[in-house]
């Protein structure tokens, strides 16, 4: 798991079918809260729809070039279904439902990154399938109470790829309490050392236009400029279109 890095090119080679189910099999074996169950899986096997789905996100050539890609979504909709079909009625239909699914899909699908590792695979989550989350709800065709987390490519490296250096535990260990109090310290740190590890050249720097060349450039300034201009401000608006009551 500490050599964990994201894979974003891959050989044409595919994914044989047994190894496949296996993969998946572990994937569902993860821990799920109150053995709900609330995840599911879009295997993409048509090479069009696969096309359709880059071309509505962000990285069109990962998703394009994947041998294997697959939507990751949190399934509300089964545990209501069941409950019609036992006749007993759903009064959990709050913020918390969705909550719950969402974090199951994502557990599924670490569990399935790190069964797939664990076999030389090379994978990479994208969340940029929620760009046009409309669009890609219509291409999957999801129900109301399920909703796509996030895509993922599969395949078998072309390069062994990097290493990201992670936040110190300082930063995301707390012991009895929250204490942040040391953050911007240990993040400062982390900066300078994730920077001479791989500097960021000035033609790499996120926003330019907007923000100018920084010669402080490092994780908090790319992540902060990241989240300076707004993104998925229609996420809201489309769980509650699929059905979920976020009171």
């Amino acid at each position: 798991m500490l050599a964990h890095r994201s894979c974003r090119t891959y050989k044409p080679d595919p994914i044989p079918e047994d190894l496949l189910q296996v993969l998946l099999a572990a994937a569902f074996s993860a821990p799920s809260k109150s053995d709900l169950q609330q995840a599911c899986v879009i295997l993409i096997t048509d090479r069009n729809k696969q096309q359709h789905i880059a071309n509505l996100s962000t990285p069109t050539a990962w998703i394009a070039g994947a041998p294997l890609f697959m939507v990751w979504c949190g399934d509300s909709r089964r545990i209501r279904r069941l409950a019609a079909w036992r006749n007993h009625p759903f009064a959990n239909d709050h913020l918390d439902a969705f909550m719950n699914a969402a974090v199951d899909a994502g557990i599924a699908m670490q569990a399935f990154i790190m069964a797939a590792e664990s076999v030389g695979l090379g994978c990479c989550p994208v969340s940029q399938v929620r760009d046009q989350i409309d669009g890609l709800s219509a291409a999957l065709e999801l129900p109301d109470w399920v909703f796509p987390v996030a895509g993922l490519c599969v395949g078998w490296p072309v390069e062994a790829g990097r290493i990201s250096l992670r936040l110190p535990l300082e930063v995301t260990v707390h012991t009895n309490r929250y204490d942040d109090s040391a953050m911007i310290e240990h993040v400062a740190d982390y900066d300078r050392r994730r920077e001479a590890i791989e500097k960021t050249p000035p033609d790499r720097q996120r926003g330019v236009e907007q923000f100018g060349v920084s010669d402080d450039y490092g994780w908090s300034e790319n992540r902060t400029r990241q989240y300076a201009v707004p993104a998925r401000s229609d996420f809201g608006r489309y769980i509650r279109s699929q059905g979920f009551d976020l009171s």
